[in-house]
């Protein structure tokens, strides 16, 4: 090409914006709308229960830690080298929301069979206008457009993901309503998140030492017990169900005799709280390897704080 020519192949601008994403450096409104224009269409062929393959490594929540997205690919492997499943929560809390979904979103676009990426309980318009992603987009982009161009893209987010038949992944837990996998796949997830429901539950439960269904802390959602893990597991001949949601403080714990695993991929939560993150590897064989890491350096952050976590969301 000339000097003066103007690339027009979609590829070399999506890897120009990644390579953009990857400095921390946001899209413009019009680079965002068509990125997720380009994604919808990708995440319309998706199933509720995308089946994945191994290998593949399955990531918890990131809230707007880029720089700790940055440094979980430096240790997991970068995409498309290595394929990866993300379990939501993408946006608020952090101070880079905006750069850390769209970067996953270019990737998703870009790579669409290496990387897999569901929705949270954060990846709602509700929960965005009180947790920190609403006004950051209209901090960075002086208007809320870029704001909703996402939150529309989030309605389209697969609900869970099946790697290998074997590992049900998703954001929260289970749900009175599901018995089967059937029944989530003929869901209808093109809306905002619901208050109660099915498709809530899948985004807000949590596992609980006590047995049966439980009402939520949270208030949205239910707790549930071993005996409703394993009746679930068997039910779907599944091996375990791994889902993300709770802060835990070694990046990863078992619960239910090891028929659940929560995994939580923001080191330093709220850049406060401690925590070790992690990811966990599924090899070739189905083996299972978490990989723990500490935050990366901080790099200029504003050293404030924006609330009190509340740990239930």
């Amino acid at each position: 090409m000339g000097a003066n020519s103007v690339s027009t192949d979609p590829t070399t601008d999506l890897d120009e914006q990644i390579s953009q994403l990857m400095q921390c450096k946001p899209l413009s409104e019009q680079q965002v709308r068509g990125l997720c224009d380009k994604a919808k269409e990708t995440l319309m062929e998706e199933s509720n229960v995308q089946p994945v393959k191994a290998p593949v490594t399955i990531c918890g929540d990131i809230h707007g830690q880029f720089h700790d997205l940055a440094e979980l690919f430096r240790i997991g492997g970068k995409c498309p080298d290595t394929n990866y499943l993300f379990m939501g929560d993408y946006v608020d809390r952090g101070y880079y929301s905006v750069e850390t979904v769209t970067l996953l979103v270019a990737l998703k676009v870009r790579y669409p069979q290496r990387i897999t990426i569901l929705r949270g309980n954060h990846e709602s318009r509700q929960i965005t206008q009180v947790y920190g992603f609403y006004d950051e987009c209209l901090r960075k982009y002086g208007n809320a457009n870029v704001w909703k161009i996402f939150t529309d893209l989030f309605d389209y987010f697969p609900l869970t993901a099946l790697v290998e038949s074997e590992i049900f992944c998703l954001h929260g837990g289970l749900s009175p309503s599901i018995d089967t996998l059937d029944n989530v796949r003929n869901f209808d997830r093109v809306q905002e998140v619901p208050h109660e429901g099915p498709m809530c539950d899948l985004l807000w439960s949590d596992p609980d030492d006590r047995c049966g269904w439980g009402i939520s802390p949270r208030g949205a959602g239910y707790t549930f017990g071993q005996d409703i893990s394993e009746q679930f597991n068997h039910t779907n001949s599944l091996k375990l169900i791994a889902r993300a949601h709770q802060l835990v403080m070694d990046g990863f714990n078992w619960a239910h005799e090891q028929k659940v695993v929560t995994i939580f991929s923001a080191p330093n939560y709220c850049y406060r709280c401690g925590n070790m993150a992690s990811i966990l590897e599924v090899d070739d064989c189905k083996g299972h390897t978490f990989i723990q890491f500490e935050p990366a350096p901080r790099r200029g952050e504003p050293d404030v704080t924006r609330r009190t976590p509340d740990y239930f969301l």
